[in-house]
C-alpha cells in the first residue's frame, strides 16, 4: 500500500509537472532575393529536451511548378544533426491544405473560439522584423516602402490583439533606391504552457460533430477512413 501510494503521488506530480512545462520556440526566417533560410526550435526544461528543424533552401523548381526544400533537424541537447531529403510542394499540398481547414471548420464547433483562446495564452518575449527593398526607382521603391510599413503594421496588430507581446516589436524597413533587392530577417521567440496546447486539443474532441473528416494532407490523412460513414 505504501508503494501504491508513492507511485500514485509521483504519478500525479509528473502529470502537473508536464502540465505547467513551458515549451518555447524560436523562429528565424532569412530571406535575400532567390535564398531563403528558416529554422524553427523548441526548447522546455530549460534546454534539456530540445528539437530543432532547419530549412535552408526553399526555391521554385525549374521543371516543374512545385517549390522545393531541403532540411536538417536535430533533438536533444547533444543530438548530432540529420540531413532530410528535398521535399517538393506543389499547388495540388496547398489546396489539399485549405481543403483540410475547411474540413475542421466543418466538424468543430467554435473552432475559431477555441483557435482564439489558445493563441491569447501565447506569449511572444520577442519579435522582429528587418527589410531591405528597393526596384531600382524612386518613385516606385518609396511607394513600395509605404506598403511594406502598412503590411508590417497590420501583422503587428494582428499579432498583438490575438497573442501577448511581452516586449515591444522592432520593425524596420530600409529603401534602397540605387538598385532592385529584396531582403527580409524575420526573428520571433514566443512560448506556452503544455497544459494550454492539451486543453485546445480536449476541446478540438469535445465539439467534433459530423463522424469522420476526409484529411488530405498527413499526418491528418492517417485519420481518415473513407469507409467509416458520418453521423
Amino acid at each position: 500500500m505504501k508503494w501504491l501510494l508513492i507511485t500514485l503521488i509521483v504519478l500525479i506530480l509528473l502529470i502537473i509537472s508536464v502540465i505547467l512545462t513551458k515549451v518555447k520556440i524560436l523562429l528565424y526566417y532569412y530571406h535575400n532575393n532567390d535564398n531563403d533560410h528558416l529554422k524553427i526550435e523548441f526548447k522546455a526544461w530549460f534546454g534539456l529536451i530540445k528539437y530543432k528543424k532547419e530549412i535552408p533552401l526553399i526555391k521554385i523548381d525549374d521543371n516543374s511548378p512545385t517549390i522545393v526544400t531541403k532540411g536538417a533537424k536535430t533533438a536533444g541537447p547533444l543530438g548530432g544533426e540529420k540531413e532530410q531529403e528535398a521535399k517538393q510542394y506543389s499547388a495540388e499540398d496547398l489546396l489539399n491544405s485549405l481543403q483540410d481547414t475547411k474540413e475542421l471548420l466543418t466538424h468543430v464547433v467554435s473552432l475559431h473560439r477555441i483557435v482564439r483562446k489558445f493563441l491569447n495564452t501565447i506569449s511572444i518575449k520577442e519579435f522582429s522584423w528587418h527589410t531591405m527593398v528597393g526596384v531600382g526607382d524612386a518613385a516606385y521603391t518609396g511607394m513600395l516602402t509605404g506598403a511594406f510599413w502598412a503590411l508590417k503594421g497590420s501583422v503587428i496588430g494582428l499579432i498583438s490583439h490575438y497573442m501577448k507581446l511581452k516586449e515591444a516589436p522592432t520593425i524596420t524597413i530600409t529603401p534602397q533606391f540605387q538598385f532592385a533587392v529584396s531582403q527580409t530577417v524575420i526573428s520571433c521567440i514566443f512560448q506556452f504552457r503544455i497544459g494550454h496546447a492539451m486543453v485546445a486539443g480536449i476541446k478540438l474532441i469535445k465539439y467534433w460533430k459530423g463522424g469522420m473528416a476526409a484529411f488530405k494532407t498527413k499526418p491528418l490523412s492517417a485519420l481518415s477512413n473513407d469507409k467509416t460513414k458520418t453521423v
